[in-house]
């Protein structure tokens, strides 16, 4: 007697393999991301905007933490001019949305600024990021709100 797999089954099995496929797939994107993220905080800790440049997309948009919006060329132009003593990430986690990306996490970092004043951030950063059609993922967004202690 042949034995039939009763349809339910079989739907199960397929969606039981789809969704381990797309969670192996995300996890790959968020180490991926992750890793950008890393490449963006060693361009702050070595001043070297080189880093940042391939990070950032055509249409980059930044608020910073007293609210001045950015472009992306004055966003690296303020960037090469911000001078790091010392950053750093905790809390770093990104979650992945079919082809976007939000990285969130705080930012510790002491140095100066481009006018010269001190630099003591203690903030929450987002970052979206977007794979370009290209298949490189450029972050499109950043968005930082100072924690206050």
């Amino acid at each position: 007697m042949k034995r039939v797999v009763p349809w339910c089954v079989l739907a199960l099995v397929l969606l039981a393999t789809a969704t381990w496929s797309q969670a192996q797939k995300n996890a790959g994107t968020e180490k991926a991301v992750a890793d950008l993220e890393q490449q963006w905080l060693k361009a702050q800790r070595t001043n070297d905007v080189k880093l940042l440049e391939p990070l950032l997309a055509d249409g980059f948009t930044n608020t910073s933490s007293e609210g001045k919006v950015s472009n992306r060329a004055e966003a690296i132009a303020d960037a090469k001019a911000t001078k790091y003593t010392s950053v750093d990430y905790l809390d770093l986690k990104v979650m992945v949305f079919g082809d976007t990306a939000i990285a969130i996490g705080n930012f510790r970092g002491k140095g100066t600024d481009p006018s010269g004043k001190p630099i003591d951030a203690n903030e929450r950063f987002t970052d979206t990021w977007a794979k370009m059609a290209n298949g490189k993922w450029q972050c499109v967004a950043s968005h930082q709100s100072p924690i206050k202690m």
